[in-house]
């Protein structure tokens, strides 16, 4: 006689938090599993965050003027008529998408919404900044560039040179040779 399974078809694709896929939460302590679940929530947040910042700004709807984190940066690109979510290739082993971004006037104008309380680093705006002139094929001596970081009711703006964004050029450049390297190698 065969034997019949239970039927879980709304949890296909799905991973459970305690999954056994993910199998280090069987060493957690409570604190340590709580700590770790809180981050996992906090992520998914962050995310929901992302998706309604983004479609505000699509749609040109501002919120209430304040200095909180998301009325600031949603109201900021729309005033920069900013786009939103968008995907700056080099190739398969390097691209990322930038949260805002512009380009207008020589001026590049890129803005990251961070919804978590840790600290920020401005590389990463600083390789979106380099994967643009990589992708439009634009030297960055010849522009100007504004980068934000919008976390914890502030603003961190950097405004970079081509001295910061050449080595970063360079770096995803010979990275990239290195990866399509191994990969011939092993085919």
């Amino acid at each position: 006689m065969k034997f019949i399974f239970n039927n879980h078809n709304n949890l296909k694709g799905l991973h459970a938090y305690l999954g056994a896929s993910k199998y280090h939460w069987l060493n957690y302590d409570p604190d340590k599993l709580a700590a770790t679940y809180r981050n996992h929530m906090a992520k998914m947040r962050g995310t929901r965050l992302h998706e309604l910042a983004a479609e505000l700004i699509t749609l040109g709807v501002k919120l209430p003027r304040s200095n909180k984190t998301l009325n600031m940066y949603v109201n900021d690109a729309i005033g920069y008529r900013m786009t939103p979510e968008q995907l700056l290739f080099y190739s398969e082993n390097c691209f990322g998408t930038a949260d805002a971004i512009c380009f207008r006037n020589n001026l590049l104008r890129i803005h990251d919404l961070k919804t978590g309380v840790g600290p920020t680093h401005m590389e990463q705006l600083l390789i979106y900044a380099a994967l643009f002139c990589l992708e439009y094929n634009i030297k960055p001596g010849s522009i100007e560039f504004e980068l934000r970081i919008y976390q914890n009711d502030e603003i961190l703006v950097a405004n970079p040179t081509a001295e910061d964004i050449l080595p970063i050029m360079d770096k995803i450049i010979s990275s990239d040779n290195i990866i399509k390297k191994i990969r011939q190698e092993e085919e």
